[in-house]
């Protein structure tokens, strides 16, 4: 720009363009608007307390719009697959799971949008889905089929199966909230604590579905020797289990060859004579001198429920509480963390797994570097005026209004996330954060463009409410030219739809929410704020002889003519 510009401008640019056709007509335009601006601006300088008061009431908002604003890792986007997580009953059977299971893949069949599904089926759970087509074949969005699944799907009787759009960052779990307690208490007593936070969540609409990780419904059968008895009949209790053990153990015991070929032995008694734990009593040991002795004279078959696994964190028992949000993930989390807070006793920890540990762990590093891009602009912006007051009028002026523009659309998301459409409204993720970040630095151009001219129209002996008011009529045009591009430039992410569109949607609409918002408010504000702040640029006089004689570029405004105002084009003030 700064070296191809000045050549094509010297090249391309021919001298009496500016007053004719459409030029003329754009020039023409801008001069009204640039008049009808100054005049409400000096109105503003002359309630400079009410624009502080407005100035202080944005600010203010602008924190309160972060603090309430929707936040999450990263929004869900449209890939095109549709995941199924299956939950059977404990004592379901290999073949009772891939019944219904095959019934749920029909389910997913039936969408015409399908490509192909797929299934991975275990006795107790499994894992499925399917794939829809690509974007350009299709123009339903794949949320959209997520509550006809999830009715069809929860009328299959055996299973639960529960449909969810993968996540769009790696190294996230199967839902995106995954809340653990922890503790050295019993797993009982834990998951007491865990159905309680569920019940709550569930009452209060926080999950469209919710599941917890430990479920104490797994049958267990147990057999308990009378040792009286094996002593009385001389039984030796080590080859009683290993009798036990050839019989239902189904272990690898050798091998033997057939015609070349070598198969192994597990001895184990046909299934059809130990379907249920009571044909265990039929069973046989050996006893001395080799009589076989009914396994129910010396032994009783007891029955007890037990938990399907023992979940372990940070080397502590735990139990984790995991589901689809009906809201943003961290409302959920909050609201998970103030009950458990409210119900745990001492020795109780919480933590989170997959996308929650990612947004409790990495969103809070935001405002950190945040504040770093505001020092690091401040410290550039302070050698470059050579005063701390200069950047500080720029940053206060310009940065916290963009801020309020930029959280409007996240802080519309959580009130009233059902009446504005989800394409202009968006949450607190890590691409809305890059577009904060981003438009500090585009945002401070506007304040830097009015600070800079009023200090030397200052040096040249204006007063300091005639410079800025000169200044911010001066530099409007550029200030307008530059923020209406970066408007243009990044509203089509505004509006783009199909694969990734959820991403380019927070980045659109931060960077085009708050440059409008703060570019309007940063020209009434920027003004009042150097009349607070800034210092008298005056250059003390000198004796006549030593004065340096002044060229013709250097007298570029008159006293104070804010209708006559160059107009940028390289027409001088007019005369009146």
């Amino acid at each position: 720009a700064l070296t191809l510009s000045p050549m094509m401008s010297a090249h391309l640019l021919r001298a009496g363009d500016v007053d004719k056709g459409f030029s003329g007509v754009v020039n023409r335009t801008f001069d009204r608007f640039r008049d009808w601006y100054g005049s409400h601006l000096d109105r503003t300088l002359a309630a400079r307390p009410a624009v502080y008061a407005v100035w202080i009431g944005l600010s203010i908002l602008a924190v309160l719009f972060y603090m309430m604003s929707s936040k999450e890792q990263a929004p869900t986007e449209d890939q095109g697959v549709i995941f199924g997580i299956v939950t059977a009953p404990a004592n379901a059977t290999i073949d009772d799971t891939i019944r219904y299971a095959d019934a749920a893949g029909k389910v997913f069949q039936d969408i015409p949008d399908t490509r192909f599904t797929f299934q991975i089926t275990n006795p107790d759970q499994g894992f499925g889905g399917m794939v829809l087509k690509p974007w350009g074949v299709r123009k339903t969005p794949t949320k959209a089929y997520l509550p006809d699944l999830q009715a069809k799907l929860g009328a299959i009787p055996g299973i639960r199966m529960f449909p969810v759009m993968p996540s769009a960052l790696p190294g996230g779990d199967s839902f995106p909230v995954s809340f653990v307690i922890t503790s050295t208490a019993d797993p009982e007593r834990i998951l007491e604590f865990a159905k309680q936070l569920q019940d709550k969540a569930m009452k209060a609409g926080m999950f469209r579905f919710s599941d917890i990780d430990t479920k104490i419904d797994q049958p267990q059968s147990q057999i308990v020797f009378d040792h009286d008895k094996v002593s009385s009949m001389g039984l030796d209790m080590q080859k009683v289990g290993a009798d036990l053990s050839a019989s239902i153990g189904g272990n690898f015991v050798n091998r033997f060859n057939i015609e070349g070929r070598s198969y192994k032995v597990i001895p184990q008694i046909k299934r059809t004579e130990r379907l249920n734990p009571q044909q265990l009593e039929n069973i046989y040991v050996t006893g001395p001198n080799g009589q076989l002795i009914p396994l129910s004279t010396v032994a009783t078959i007891q029955h007890k429920t037990v938990a399907r696994s023992l979940n372990r964190m940070q080397q502590l028992n735990s139990v984790a509480l995991s589901g689809v949000p009906t809201q943003s993930l961290d409302t959920v989390l909050k609201f998970l963390e103030d009950e458990a807070h409210k119900i745990l006793p001492k020795g109780y920890v919480l933590d989170y797994t997959g996308e929650s540990r990612q947004l409790r762990t990495e969103g809070s590093k935001f405002l950190a570097a945040f504040m770093l891009a505001v020092v690091l602009i401040f410290l550039v912006l302070a050698a470059q005026f050579n005063s701390f007051r200069d950047p500080f009028i720029i940053l206060l002026g310009s940065v916290p209004l963009a801020m309020f523009g930029a959280l409007l659309f996240t802080f519309l998301k959580m009130p009233f996330g059902r009446f504005f459409t989800e394409g202009w409204t968006t949450t607190l993720n890590i691409y809305s954060q890059v577009g904060l970040v981003t438009l500090v630095g585009l945002v401070s151009k506007n304040g830097i463009l009015i600070v800079q001219f009023a200090n030397e129209l200052q040096r040249q002996g204006s007063s300091k409410l005639a410079a800025v008011a000169q200044a911010a009529r001066i530099r409007l045009r550029p200030i307008m030219m530059t923020s209406v591009a970066t408007v243009a430039g990044h509203f089509p992410l505004t509006l783009v739809t199909g694969a990734g569109a959820a991403a380019r949607n927070s980045i659109g609409l931060v960077l085009v929410g708050g440059m409008t918002i703060g570019t309007i408010f940063t020209l009434f504000i920027v003004p009042s704020l150097y009349m607070l702040i800034a210092k008298e640029h005056h250059e003390k006089s000198l004796p006549e002889t030593e004065k340096e004689p002044e060229t013709e570029d250097l007298d570029l405004v008159p006293e104070y003519a804010p209708a006559g105002a160059p107009d940028g084009n390289g027409n001088g003030w007019k005369q009146g």
